[in-house]
């Protein structure tokens, strides 16, 4: 019983002993671990995650028992190991210092016309995919999200251009050089082209899908993008997300199913130019 007064007699001598430096250092510390959290999610690197905490458990576990030989190997391997977390990270890390360049005002208003970008990329992509059903021209394009796709970019060509429906056009054209890989679309914005998605590996999918309804699941299963295709075959609209493939889509469908996925519900809620209008007012100006 002494001996549990001692300890939470001491525990309020702590309590007490603390200060407001001592309340910001913890709350900028438990911040950083948040952040670092959110990036191994949005990374898709749980598996790593796992492995680096294994090999800090095994290092305090030897510096317990008194491992000596153990305990140094591990150190020298974590010495190494965070270098080595730096420059596998360094696309992450370098997009978070950018946004904290552009927090606060600047953040806000950036966010605001990031919307504004992803809704002109949708309504841009969908009149270009209802076209290109029409001439029957194979389209992949991917909308990133949350999870970066900096290794399937740097397969194609950076582009960094408005998203149009002339351009997704041009590039998907038969005898453009770009026309066999996938657009990227990351923050509305059209990233790059001509990039190689990872083939999906489920052995249960229809033998009547092709290689870019395969590399659209694959990708879907891997991240959580949101990708649009367009059947060479048969001109139908396809969306995958999440590892589901929704099929022969109408067009206003297909442009709920982008802006449901892509857009906050709030802002998605806004009074918007219906893509059916948009059609026939093509059609009025074609007349």
């Amino acid at each position: 019983m002494q001996e549990l007064m001692n300890y939470l007699n001491n525990a309020l001598n702590v309590v007490k002993s603390i200060g407001i430096s001592d309340v910001i250092d913890i709350l900028i510390a438990a911040f950083l671990f948040y952040k670092i959290i959110g990036i191994i999610m949005k990374t898709n690197s749980m598996r790593l995650a796992k492995g680096v905490i294994l090999v800090f458990l095994a290092l305090w576990l030897s510096g317990i028992l008194k491992l000596y030989v153990i305990n140094f190997v591990l150190k020298s391997a974590v010495g190494i190991g965070l270098l080595a977390l730096v420059i596998l990270f360094q696309p992450e890390l370098r997009r978070i210092l950018e946004r904290v360049g552009h927090s606060n005002l600047s953040g806000i208003l950036g966010r605001e016309l990031e919307l504004l970008a992803v809704d002109s990329a949708i309504t841009q992509t969908v009149i270009a995919c209802g076209d290109m059903s029409k001439s029957r021209t194979g389209a992949l394009i991917v909308f990133e999200r949350s999870t970066t796709l900096d290794d399937q970019m740097h397969t194609g060509t950076i582009i960094g251009a408005e998203v149009t429906a002339e351009l997704l056009k041009n590039i998907f054209y038969d005898k453009a050089p770009l026309h066999d890989g996938a657009v990227i679309i990351r923050d509305g914005k059209l990233s790059a082209a001509g990039c190689i998605l990872p083939l999906s590996a489920n052995v249960n999918l229809s033998r009547d899908l092709g290689m870019r309804h395969r590399a659209g699941i694959g990708l879907s299963e891997h991240s959580d993008a949101v990708i649009a295709i367009v059947s060479e075959e048969s001109g139908a609209i396809s969306v995958a997300v999440d590892g589901m493939l929704k099929r022969h889509l109408s067009a206003d469908t297909f442009e709920k199913i982008l802006r449901n996925e892509m857009i906050p519900d709030e802002n998605n809620s806004k009074k918007r130019t219906s893509i059916t209008d948009i059609f026939k007012v093509k059609k009025n100006e074609q007349k």
